[in-house]
């Protein structure tokens, strides 16, 4: 009889997949673009509107290929959509080097980059993490994103400091060599679709004999009737919400910072602080989401950042201001985990990269809108405070609709009365 391996093997993809998410599209296109933004818009003589224009491309890209994306991972596997959009990725950072002209180019770049960013996102990865765990599926989501946290932390860094001794082009470069040498091979090694290929079940679990070549269908609603529910569209609009205030607020972060005279540095550190946040969101809302209802937790989470986003509209700066980035990216580290985690428990597996494809279709869509309206608002009201206040309304109405889904339909089923996995408890909401 085969023995029971040390380490379960799905703690290697969730490194794997951590990895892959530190050096993916959202570090380096999402939580840098404050550092990028003043050198963008000198470089193309551009107002703040129209440079967030070229993110608002990039995400209106990745919004509408998710659904795809989600597509061609439940019929291909999760992998066969990783490793070339991961390729792809690299490469076009590459390409900056060559961008030059009017602005059209950027917003060529940004929007081809964003035609393939799903496939480096917490969408693929969450897809393959969803079936290598079951009742520590939370706890394995929030170290997944562990890599998006570091991410957020040390690319805006790096990006600043490579910014201002080469330029931003070189950044790009940079970045994009890091995706090909480093990311590509270790997901390329590392990375396995299901746990059947180790002849295991979720969680490390040991299959009887001749268990392992069963192929029972997976647990869950199909996409016809995922598509039909009032729960679905209820958490769509929350998590669209969210997703456009957050967002804003973060890549706004730092022009919104040195107009109230803090330094440049000061305000690549203050993205930083974001990152951190981030980071504490994923692992600690994944940790939780074993143990909590997830939709009490994206109210908790919400709260938090209308409270950020309110100190920013009072015109905060210094430390507060940095409070204020904290609670504001605890929100947005939080909500990938809550998306990923609450549709698995609502509508299970059978059709969860279609359902997660257009639900992080919708979130990225969010950010592009979020986005573009902050940077209109600035440039028609010189300020910030209009669509701040907008978006605190937005984050407190976001909270509300969680508050209004009902039980999981797909619990995670009860571990040993005395031996839960890991002393992690698993839940059956009412």
């Amino acid at each position: 009889m085969r023995q029971r391996p040390k380490v379960f093997y799905g703690w290697w993809v969730v490194a794997t997949a951590a990895l892959g998410l530190c050096l993916g599209a959202a570090p380096i296109l999402a939580f840098s673009f404050g550092v990028f933004f003043k050198s963008l818009s000198q470089e193309f003589h551009a107002s703040r509107a129209a440079i967030s224009l070229a993110f608002t491309l990039h995400n209106l890209a990745a919004a509408a290929c998710a659904p795809l994306v989600g597509r061609l991972i439940d019929r291909f596997g999760a992998r066969r959509v990783i490793l070339p959009g991961t390729a792809i990725f690299g490469l076009l950072l590459l390409s900056s080097k060559a961008l030059s002209g009017g602005i059209g180019y950027l917003y060529l770049f940004y929007g081809t980059l964003g035609a393939v960013s799903t496939s480096t996102s917490p969408m693929s990865y969450g897809v393959v993490i969803s079936h290598w765990f079951n009742q520590l599926r939370g706890l394995a989501l929030g170290l997944m994103m562990l890599g998006l946290g570091i991410g957020a932390i040390t690319v805006p860094l790096v990006a600043y400091r490579l910014i201002a001794i080469f330029g931003w082009r070189a950044a790009y470069v940079t970045f994009g060599c890091a995706a090909l040498l480093l990311s590509l091979p270790v997901v390329a090694t590392f990375l396995k679709e299901d746990p059947k290929q180790k002849g295991l079940l979720p969680d490390g679990a040991m299959p009887s004999p001749g268990a392992a070549q069963e192929r029972k269908p997976e647990e869950g609603l199909n996409w016809h009737d995922t598509w039909h529910s009032s729960t679905y569209w209820l958490m769509i609009c929350a998590f669209f919400l969210a997703g456009a205030s957050v967002h804003a607020c973060v890549l706004h972060l730092p022009a919104l910072l040195t107009d109230r005279r803090v330094s440049a540095q000061a305000a690549a550190v203050a993205s930083s602080i974001v990152g951190v946040a981030l980071l504490t969101g994923r692992v600690g809302t994944g940790y939780l989401l074993d143990r909590f209802f997830a939709p009490r937790l994206a109210m908790f989470f919400f709260g938090s950042a209308s409270v950020g986003i309110a100190l920013l509209f009072a015109g905060s700066a210094g430390k507060i201001a940095l409070v204020a980035a904290f609670l504001v990216g605890l929100a947005l580290g939080a909500e990938a985990d809550i998306i990923a985690y609450s549709l698995t428990r609502y509508f299970g597996l059978r059709a969860f990269g279609t359902a997660f494809g257009y639900a992080f279709g919708a979130f990225v869509l969010a950010g592009a809108v979020g986005t573009l309206l902050m940077g209109a608002g600035f440039d028609f009201t010189h300020s910030y405070t209009l669509p701040l206040g907008g978006f605190f309304v937005a984050m407190l109405l976001a909270a509300v609709l969680m508050s209004r889904l009902g039980p999981y339909r797909y619990a995670a089923p009860r571990a040993e009365e005395s031996h839960p996995p890991l002393g992690l408890p698993t839940q059956s909401h009412g």
